[in-house]
């Protein structure tokens, strides 16, 4: 039976309107799309889908309101292409290019909110990686040290419940330089594990917390799996930890490539062999 307004219509002649055109989504509802079709693409691996959502997020008008997290967003897809690159093998000769870019658009995100310190998480973490892709030139990677280090200075006190710069704090936690005793090496995967740690319990604490889809929400993965990771390669390797850790981060994204597809199986491996 077809509904009493249209029986109505046309028995009094008249027909009824067509259907509109679907609205397409303006600025606002592009730009959160994009966001989340980056962090898809991300987990994914999907290194070539990062470069044209980067693209395509560049090219949506900006608001002044949000230019700040749109900029974040754009330098985030380019970051993490290069981090993505970096567990292929070889690595691709861009991952330089990637890093430099996104340190770029990081820089334009601060210069609409000197104090959105997730750009400068950001930031800290391309340094980061220069300084390993460059230690060939070691000029050039002492440069990308120094200038993340007093980044840390400036953004450690006000950054400490952010999650995410518990996790690349964590990174820097690990490191020890060539030639140091057993005893500081072990000292520094030590802490470098409590800050994953720290990083996990923030991220969880913060949940629901976080209204703006533009603000960045996200870490717990991410420091689940550095923990994951961690645990495999510290001096005495604990592959059931490695495991458990492992996943609970694919609990949370059950298609991230790196986790499921290689950290996972090299953490197998290493179970079976002891």
């Amino acid at each position: 039976m077809r509904p009493l307004l249209l029986v109505a219509l046309v028995a009094f002649g008249c027909k009824p309107a067509a259907p509109s055109a679907q609205t397409p989504p303006g600025p606002e509802q592009q730009r959160i799309a994009l966001v989340h079709a980056i962090q898809r693409a991300d987990y994914q691996g999907d290194r070539a889908a990062l470069q044209r959502l980067h693209q395509e997020l560049s090219a949506v008008p900006e608001d002044p309101t949000t230019a700040a997290r749109h900029r974040y967003w754009e330098g985030f897809a380019l970051w993490r292409r290069a981090i993505n690159g970096a567990n292929e093998n070889p690595p691709p000769e861009d991952l330089r290019t990637d890093l430099v870019a996104a340190l770029s658009d990081f820089d334009r995100s601060l210069a609409g909110d000197p104090r959105f310190d997730d750009a400068n998480v950001g930031r800290i973490s391309c340094l980061q990686f220069l300084a390993f892709v460059d230690r060939a030139d070691p000029a050039r990677s002492r440069e990308s040290v120094s200038r993340f280090v007093a980044l840390f200075k400036e953004i450690g006190p006000r950054a400490q419940d952010n999650p995410r710069f518990q996790w690349i704090r964590g990174l820097s936690d690990w490191y020890t330089p060539p030639g140091s005793s057993p005893e500081v090496v072990q000292q520094h995967m030590e802490k470098a594990m409590a800050t994953y740690a720290h990083g996990a319990e923030l991220a969880r604490a913060q949940k629901g917390r976080v209204i703006d889809p533009l603000d960045p929400s996200w870490g717990e993965p991410e420091n689940l799996m550095s923990l994951a990771w961690c645990s495999l390669n510290k001096t005495t390797p604990d592959p059931q930890r490695a495991d458990a850790y492992a996943r609970q981060a694919l609990a949370l994204v059950p298609d991230w490539h790196y986790v499921r597809d290689i950290l996972l199986p090299q953490i197998q491996s290493a179970r079976a062999s002891r």
